[in-house]
């Protein structure tokens, strides 16, 4: 059966029964219908005083067309260590809008490793994103309404930062200029448009640890500039409350079901290209009361979203995660070694062992932070023997182990042996974690580090006003935040085009931004991209009902 028919055929349980398996009392549940819930800020507020369970986190080598299966992998853990006796929960990202009527797909898990219900999750689920893109686009509203109604704060309109966003792929929007039609329109500027992923909004909502935190740090954004280059807040705008309204039903995670009816916040947005991408702090935190074991994902390969959720999201929530998984298969290694999509059928050992070179990078660059990685091998039906023993055998000769994992086909029963590795890993071995820089470093140096240290890259190219913009932000107090850098997922370069392990690259810093209210300094490096394009033949060409009122082409 496709991923769709396993998904709707799946024996779901009321949402009230999933909540009561760990604890989370009815009363205590805002179901939105039957199969899907937020959890009460109240109840969230009780549990803080218990002791935290265990967290892993799953990463994953640099995407390829093959198919690398991060999202499955999590699911299919989460349900292992549940098979083999383990208290675990599952913390995923929401979905996006723009990918799934782009290219990317629906991002809730595959064949028999998958959250449900699988289409809500990938449309508009529990309306997070559109609270989100709401709150941003209040924002939006209100500086222009202010700056139209006599300009009290002195905001030069030439430096007006806040860009507005939509949740959709649309690079006609990218750079526009607003306000045209006259008087009554206000004050025509430059303006662009993000996809709601890459708001700071939905950043500040994954970081922030209740409704105060979140007021304050969305207080705290950066929206203009006066001539004399101060900056203007939004809590200047007198926007901070109204948005967290907006937000306070958003705030609150969702917990939905695996196949096997285990439970699974999903809360957060994705895009750790562009943002940082990792589920929410307080859907992490809350599970890290509820069960012994957390599995979580970070977006994309470890060079992007696990680099964040050690830098960043540790760092800021005070998480300190046990073990980590990587993530690869024997296709992408065989893509890495320079075999065409068209050709991965067929047996390549030479190539897959040429292409295991971009996994271990993976794997020292996690050993940097002090955690202790296992790497799981998601099993493709095609796998051969030799080619499945090649990465073995690679992982091995790195001080490190590979385990077979075969949840896609087989569920919890696939997943049993990856289970018992990891917890076994954690029994055994301490967790040293530690950030990759400290906070005191400079802003430059930080960009600096990730691009040498995770990149490999042999310098950081970014002209005297970057250089200049980074000082300011320093002497304004801003020195000791970590960054965020937005690159091409598909590389350790700035050239997707480039799979492997390459050494000897620039890393060309092309913008940097200030997320004040967030807590980080975003560095947008090549040609990425805050608003993504559609392709030539985007998704939504296919999607349609059927006869029978049931959604075709969405994943």
């Amino acid at each position: 059966m496709s991923d769709i028919e396993i998904a709707r055929a799946a024996k779901k349980k009321p949402i009230q029964e999933i909540g009561d398996g760990i604890g989370i009392p009815t009363e205590h549940l805002l179901p939105y219908g039957h199969d899907k819930a937020k959890v009460s800020q109240a109840f969230i507020n009780e549990v803080q005083s218990r002791e935290d369970g265990k967290l892993i986190l799953v990463t994953a080598i640099n995407p390829t067309p093959a198919g690398e299966g991060k999202t499955t992998t999590t699911v299919g853990l989460g349900d292992g260590l549940n098979a083999i006796g383990k208290k675990a929960m599952i913390c995923i990202r929401e979905a996006s809008l723009g990918p799934n009527f782009g290219m990317k797909g629906g991002a809730a898990g595959g064949g028999y490793a998958q959250v449900v219900p699988m289409e809500d999750m990938n449309l508009h689920f529990t309306g997070d994103f559109h609270a989100i893109t709401s709150a941003h686009s209040l924002l939006s509203a209100m500086i222009d309404n202010h700056i139209y109604w006599g300009n009290a704060c002195e905001i030069d309109t030439r430096r007006v930062t806040w860009r507005r966003v939509v949740d959709m792929n649309d690079r006609s929007l990218r750079q526009i200029t607003s306000s045209l039609g006259g008087v009554a329109n206000g004050f025509a500027r430059e303006d662009g448009f993000d996809i709601t992923v890459a708001s700071e909004v939905m950043a500040i909502l994954c970081l922030a640890k209740n409704l105060d935190d979140l007021q304050k740090r969305l207080g705290n954004m950066i929206v203009a500039y006066r001539r004399d280059r101060s900056p203007v807040f939004c809590r200047d705008i007198k926007a901070d409350g109204a948005m967290t309204v907006l937000l306070k039903d958003a705030m609150q995670p969702n917990l939905v079901q695996t196949l096997e009816n285990n439970p699974a916040f999903v809360h957060g947005g994705p895009f750790a290209n562009i943002a940082h991408g990792c589920n929410s702090v307080i859907a992490t935190t809350t599970a890290l009361k509820l069960a012994d074991y957390v599995v979580t994902e970070a977006g994309f390969g470890a060079d992007l979203g696990a680099e964040k959720f050690l830098n960043i999201k540790c760092r800021k929530a005070g998480l300190k995660p046990s073990a980590v998984v990587i993530v690869a298969t024997v296709r992408a290694m065989k893509m890495n070694g320079g075999v065409k999509k068209d050709d991965l059928d067929g047996e390549n050992v030479e190539a897959v062992k040429n292409g295991c070179a971009n996994l271990g990078r993976h794997i020292e660059n996690i050993a940097k932070f002090g955690v202790p990685a296992v790497v799981a091998i998601n099993h493709f039906v095609k796998d051969t023997d030799a080619e499945v023993q090649a990465v073995i055998d690679y992982v091995e000769s790195l001080g490190s182990e590979a385990v077979v994992s075969k949840h896609w086909a087989d569920g919890s029963k696939g997943s049993a042996d990856l289970a018992q590795k990891v917890v076994e890993v954690i029994d055994t071995t301490e967790s040293n974690y530690a950030p990759l820089y400290p906070d005191d470093m400079g802003l430059f140096a930080k960009i600096e580090t990730v691009a040498k240290e995770v990149y490999r890259a042999d310098e950081v190219l970014a002209d005297t006003k970057i250089r200049n913009q980074l000082k300011d932000w320093e002497e304004q107090g801003y020195g000791d935040l970590p960054v965020c850098m937005a690159k091409t997922q598909y590389s350790f370069t700035t050239d997707p085009n480039r799979r492997g392990a390459p050494t000897g690259h620039s890393l060309p810093v092309r913008e940097v931004r200030l997320s004040a209210g967030a807590g980080f300094i975003v560095a947008i490096c090549g040609e990425i991209m805050t608003m993504p394009g559609l392709p030539r033949k985007p998704a939504a060409e296919s999607i349609r009902l059927n006869e029978t009122g049931e959604i075709e082409g969405l994943f």
